[in-house]
């Protein structure tokens, strides 16, 4: 079925689904929205705790281990054809 310039056949991967995301684009999504988040945590985190060293520390850590989780959850919901 033509739509457009796009078909609804043999979407394998991105490659072939120009309407697909790249993985480049998940990379940097994932890495401004951590800057947010983790702006977030650390604001928290001296709220609860009152220590701004013990803040920043939170959200390093933070920081890291969700933008990876984060890759790969979009990787995962881009190959799911729910909702396109």
């Amino acid at each position: 079925m033509f739509i457009g310039n796009v078909t609804n056949e043999n979407k394998t991967d991105y490659k072939k689904d120009k309407t697909s995301e790249k993985p480049l684009r998940s990379i940097v999504k994932s890495i401004s929205w951590r800057l947010v988040g983790t702006l977030d945590t650390i604001f928290i985190a001296w709220l609860v705790t009152g220590q701004v060293k013990a803040a920043i520390s939170i959200g390093s850590v933070e920081l890291i281990t969700k933008m990876i989780l984060y890759f790969f959850h979009e990787r995962i919901w881009n190959g799911i054809k729910w909702g396109k």
